[in-house]
């Protein structure tokens, strides 16, 4: 070994926790970037990523509660100006952020054995609802991170006393309220995991001199205190929150009448408008949107979301039943974080179910982050048992041990690969035992396998024509006398809100609006005769009305969703042979 090389080797060896835990962050960072634009877009990250376009050329932005928060607008218009829109860059802040949640294990050091963090960092970087969904444009990952980084800076705070911990945990909060109103049930989830807690200390003190009231009363002190050892700072830490609110929420509005941030500066006046409508605007469609019952059936949301769990969480729900029991019974008193983080995933078990809107497997996310604390300490439990069984020649027991870890390691590994990497759009994939079974973790709004090499053509194709139409949607009445894929006016789709039948036409969007692609409709056959755009695109089930007025293309069968939206792409065989000719 070199000189070098000794003064790293000798702080690894004295900070082996902190050190597995950044090898660990590494390797989170590689396993949710790489390959991260290969996946072709889902629905929901093609209407999103349109609309980002849409506000960098219009300037004109303004919160809409279906879309969730303004997070991903905002940021990821930045980075679309400065480096290109595409699906790495679209996923990329998804993917950074929560990729480095295992340094949130770091946080909780006050409550967690060294082999703890170690084990609950393994879990935020490899399960494979978090690396999926990590690996996507959606806020569920990105909100799970922050909450659970805020957790710790609060705990921190509290444990060191130190402020610089308190506004970090307030900066956290308030960018997760700009990523989904989920953030909501988060903190009703905390409050009623404390309110656990202040029980567990009043059922504990049943036998003090004191009694239960003399407890309360010395717990309502401690907290009185603590808050009067931060009270300079608490409306800091507000008008931090209330920044970081008004800047993401705020209206943007260049071009148009109405208030906007920017347009503020040079208005001051407008900025009460401004205000009003980033906080108490934001709050009415907020509550519009999603303060209200969806009307579904319990039992189906809630198997289908025991489904996934089952199928891509199964080690966190054994171990966190197992790290929950022994930090409740073994211990001489309950453990704090631990108990309180299983209830807050456990109340998110039963209630998910009820209040979501869709049967969408992201929303196992918000469970899986809080069990993986429980679960982390279960799997630490084991591991010392396999320790001290190795340690004491118990060769049975170090071998029951480390088949155990081979089963968790497997359940881990094998979905994770297959899943996220191998098949993260199929229907269908393989089990570790042979055969097939449905995929959970891929919700109906992921296009099938195949879809992309077409959609890289109408995008060169688009591209390359100087004139006139790019891509022309041919569209129909259907039995509901609605719209599919005919817009009466294309410019409606400038602005949210598109018309209805715009939506049938996701994910492709995205990918045209990345090449900046002319895009038209029509219901008359006459305009397909008149017209021969590079692109002509309708439902597979109405081929037969169009191919007469398509010679010359080649037509390429997709389905936009999982299943049931067969669509045929046709592309003009000239338009891609002079587009092979200038490349």
């Amino acid at each position: 070994m070199s000189s070098g090389e000794r003064p790293v080797s000798g702080w690894v060896n004295r900070n082996r926790g902190v050190a597995d835990i950044l090898a660990i962050t590494a390797i989170s960072l590689v396993l949710r970037l790489v390959a991260l634009g290969n996946r072709f877009a889902h629905w929901d990250e093609a209407r999103v990523g349109y609309w980002i376009l849409r506000y960098q050329k219009t300037g004109v932005f303004e919160y809409q509660a279906d879309i969730h928060g303004p997070f991903l607008v905002q940021v990821n218009s930045v980075l679309f100006q400065l480096f290109g829109a595409s699906d790495f860059m679209a996923r990329f802040p998804v993917a950074l952020i929560t990729g480095l949640l295992p340094l949130a294990a770091w946080l909780y050091r006050d409550h967690l054995r060294e082999s703890e963090m170690v084990a609950l960092a393994l879990f935020f970087a490899a399960n494979p609802i978090l690396l999926y969904y990590s690996r996507f444009m959606r806020n569920d990952v990105l909100l799970a991170a922050l909450m659970l980084f805020a957790l710790g800076f609060f705990l921190r705070a509290h444990a060191t006393g130190k402020a610089r911990y308190l506004y970090l945990g307030t900066g956290a909060v308030a960018v997760a309220f700009t990523t989904k109103e989920n953030v909501l049930l988060y903190l009703l989830s905390w409050l009623g995991a404390g309110v656990l807690l202040l029980d567990h200390r009043l059922f504990l003190a049943r036998n003090h001199d004191r009694g239960w009231t003399g407890v309360f009363v010395e717990h309502a002190r401690q907290w009185g205190r603590g808050f009067q050892r931060f009270a300079p700072h608490v409306l800091l830490c507000l008008f931090e929150f209330f920044v970081i609110i008004v800047y993401f929420y705020a209206p943007r509005a260049r071009g148009v009448e109405g208030p906007g941030l920017w347009k503020a500066f040079g208005e001051p006046s407008m900025f009460g408008a401004v205000v009003a409508e980033a906080t108490l605007g934001s709050w009415d469609k907020l509550t519009q949107q999603w303060v209200t019952s969806h009307g579904h059936a319990y039992l189906p949301y809630f198997e289908h979301f025991v489904g996934v769990l089952e199928q891509g969480a199964l080690p966190i729900l054994v171990f966190a039943v197992v790290g929950f029991l022994s930090a409740r019974y073994v211990n001489e008193r309950p453990r704090d974080l631990v108990s309180f983080a299983f209830y807050w995933g456990a109340v998110g078990i039963l209630g998910y179910p009820l209040v979501t809107d869709i049967m969408a497997p992201w929303n196992t996310v918000h469970v899986v982050a809080p069990l993986a604390i429980p679960a982390a300490v279960g799997v630490a439990l084991l591991y010392r048992w396999g320790r001290e069984a190795y340690e004491d020649g118990d060769r049975t027991a170090t071998a029951a041990t480390a088949l155990v870890f081979l089963l968790v390691v497997a359940q881990v590994a094998f979905p994770a690969l297959s899943f996220v990497y191998l098949h993260p759009q199929d229907r269908q994939v393989p089990t570790m035992l042979g055969g097939q079974q449905d995929n959970e973790l891929v919700q109906y709004g992921q296009p099938a396998p195949g879809i992309k090499p077409t959609l890289e053509k109408v995008q060169a194709v688009s591209k390359a024509n100087q004139q006139g139409t790019d891509v022309l949607y041919y569209g129909y009445v259907d039995d509901q006398s609605q719209y599919i894929f005919y817009v009466p006016d294309e410019t409606d789709n400038d602005y949210l809100r598109p018309a209805q039948s715009w939506y049938n036409r996701l994910p492709l969007p995205w990918y045209t609006e990345m090449a900046d692609a002319t895009v038209d409709s029509t219901l008359k056959n006459e305009t397909l005769e008149s017209r021969q755009p590079p692109v002509v695109i309708t439902r597979t089930e109405k081929k037969s009305d169009v191919e007469p007025y398509l010679s010359g293309y080649v037509a390429h069968d997709h389905e936009l969703t999982l299943y049931g939206s067969e669509t045929t792409i046709y592309i003009k065989e000239s338009a891609l042979r002079e587009v092979n000719r200038g490349a």
